[in-house]
């Protein structure tokens, strides 16, 4: 199949849709298929590089800041795309690249399957005070957007209902998106990681929460400062160490200070992506307050890397927690400093835990992702439903 896949991210290590991209185009031509992909340029010059067309754009950073806009929506790269003539498009981004997607599938009659990745009602109060108004506008431009898409991919049921909820009546196929564990997989010998956490001032008998991710309002970080401040009293020799960066992370250092905890807190900001597994051993377990995810890829690679999980409660983590087996969720603070007591006191039940992550996670495997969005573009482009057991119809 010709395969043509369109995003507004694709260069940066930061984003989950990025990563999904990465490891679904990966695996389409693996299996022999022709992919390109049409994104946006990190400069004012459009350019091809190989399979990859890059559109210049300029940038408009309002929530993330590698978002950019395409300073023109015809381009030779949109001429030669539609001379290649896909047979099918995946477009994977509701805003600019979307526009290039149904531009090219109007011209070359190539259905248009959509992958909606993220909840942006979570987001929008970054450039719309009122939740209520944004949530709004999210709900209608997601009805609108997607009015013509053959398919709709939702990495989780809690995408599903939320597009049911804004009256998107497309056929829609819950699909988790695919990501490469392999160095996730690979462990870090004890001698590294002693020496990790001792250029992080972490003492090996230290027991350490961690979050990796973006440092953004919707992460509920906050929260999570809070809990570790109280939880402190109870386990003096309890480290919080955060990896990543984000618009939020100068205010989070402020509020750790405020706290009197900024000692025990660390904030290693970006770390290399080729690293990143190091990080997460050399922790005790994982956690997280936010309720913003769409499937929370960190919560798999996290269980990938052995470690039981502490997240508060939230649909997209179904699949991913079984409670009392791999980790637990909480829904208030009293269930938060509960469940984190019988983790840490309780070093066998981690390392059970641990292994059962890493069982869990082998079931989120990018081979198995790209074999079901194969099996999907083939109906597609046939006329047919996908499997019903991905396809979801609105009733």
């Amino acid at each position: 199949m010709k395969i043509l896949i369109t995003t507004d991210l694709f260069t940066t290590s930061t984003n989950g849709v990025v990563t999904s991209v990465q490891n679904l185009r990966q695996e389409l031509i693996n299996k022999g298929h022709d992919v390109r992909i049409l994104t946006l340029s990190e400069g004012m010059t459009s350019y091809k590089d190989g399979d990859f067309y890059f559109v210049r754009s300029v940038p408009i950073g309002m929530v993330y800041p590698d978002v950019r806009m395409p300073m023109f929506y015809r381009s030779r790269m949109i001429d030669e795309l539609v001379e290649w003539k896909p047979d099918i498009i995946h477009s994977q981004c509701e805003f600019f690249s979307f526009q290039f997607a149904q531009r090219i599938s109007k011209l070359t009659g190539a259905p248009l399957v959509h992958t909606y990745h993220t909840l942006y009602e979570q987001y929008v109060t970054y450039v719309i005070p009122s939740r209520r108004v944004g949530k709004h506008m999210v709900q209608n431009l997601s009805r609108m957007r997607l009015k013509g898409v053959n398919v709709i991919i939702a990495p989780t049921g809690k995408v599903e209902d939320a597009l049911r909820g804004y009256g998107v009546d497309n056929d829609i196929c819950v699909v988790p998106t695919g990501i490469s564990l392999e160095q996730h997989y690979r462990r870090v010998s004890e001698e590294d990681r002693l020496r990790k956490r001792k250029e992080l001032g972490i003492s090996a008998d230290d027991q350490v929460l961690l979050n990796l991710g973006r440092l953004g309002t919707e992460k509920n970080l906050e929260e999570l400062l809070e809990f570790y401040r109280a939880a402190r009293y109870e386990n003096p020799g309890l480290r919080f160490l955060i990896v990543g960066d984000g618009p939020d992370k100068k205010q989070l250092e402020e509020l750790a200070q405020k706290l009197g905890i900024d000692r025990d807190v660390i904030f290693t900001g970006m770390v290399d992506p080729g690293e990143v597994q190091e990080y997460y051993q050399l922790a005790d377990v994982f956690v997280s307050a936010s309720t913003s995810e769409t499937q929370g890829l960190t919560y798999i690679e996290a269980a990938a890397n052995g470690l039981p999980l502490l997240c508060r409660k939230d649909d997209c983590l179904q699949d991913i927690i079984i409670e009392g087996v791999n980790g637990y969720v909480y829904s208030s603070e009293e269930e938060f400093h509960e469940k984190l007591g019988m983790i840490m006191k309780n070093p066998e039940w981690r390392k059970r835990a641990g292994r059962q992550s890493e069982k869990i996670a082998e079931s989120f495997d990018k081979e198995h992702f790209a074999a079901t969005m194969e099996s999907i573009y083939e109906s597609v482009i046939a006329g047919e439903q996908p499997d019903e057991a991905v396809l979801h119809r609105a009733d």
